[in-house]
């Protein structure tokens, strides 16, 4: 199972929140994991470290979810593989922990995962935060926008407009097909580069409210 870093307040209900938080590429578990102070007080928080090493593919010291081919393009079998280890990652905390529903979202790579694993896994989790990363063309992901109707499934999508590592034309591109399958985005736009910006950390806890 992934290892993970976990916030699990002392007295959370029975129903309460899980935000499950995945860092990019490069990174590790404890970088999205300080978001956590600045997220509801009774939400569980769990940060999760990807499944392969970044090093190999040059993406730097920390880990990656997926080798990167350009574009909107992962490469289909790490991409999948790590969708496989969120699936168990998620049954696990299901039997070891008392939640309800459960909001996936990250930076980048952890943006673009985690879009896909809500698409793929219908009914499961209750809304996406895509923070700087895209709408995968994966072999799994794909099929998903055709389904009609689409499932009720919440997205944030806040992106860079000067981005240099995921571009915003991949985020005009990705918004407008998810809108055209019919699903619900908020969308967000920051005048930064590849970060996640104050103000847009700000709207997405606005977001995370109304879900």
């Amino acid at each position: 199972m992934l290892e993970f870093e976990a916030r699990v307040p002392a007295h959370a209900p029975a129903d309460a929140l899980l935000i499950l938080l995945l860092h990019g590429r490069g990174a590790n578990r404890h970088d999205l994991f300080s978001l956590a102070p600045q997220l509801p007080p009774t939400a569980i928080v769990v940060a999760p470290e990807a499944p392969f090493a970044a090093a190999p593919w040059g993406y730097g010291p920390g880990s990656a979810w997926y080798q990167f081919m350009g574009g909107d393009r992962p490469e289909p079998d790490s991409f999948s593989a790590s969708l496989r280890e969120l699936e168990t990652l998620l049954r696990e905390l299901r039997a070891k922990l008392r939640f309800g529903k459960v909001v996936m979202g990250g930076f980048s790579q952890g943006g673009t995962i985690s879009l896909a694993y809500g698409l793929t896994h219908p009914g499961e989790i209750a809304g996406v935060l895509n923070f700087s990363g895209f709408l995968p063309d994966h072999p799994v992901v794909t099929p998903q926008l055709a389904l009609s109707p689409p499932p009720p499934l919440p997205i944030f999508w806040g992106h860079g407009t000067d981005d240099p590592a995921i571009a915003f034309r991949l985020a005009v591109d990705g918004r407008a097909r998810l809108r055209a399958a019919g699903y619900h985005v908020t969308e967000k736009d920051y005048a930064i580069g590849h970060w996640i910006d104050g103000s847009e950390l700000r709207d997405a806890l606005a977001w995370l409210e109304t879900v």
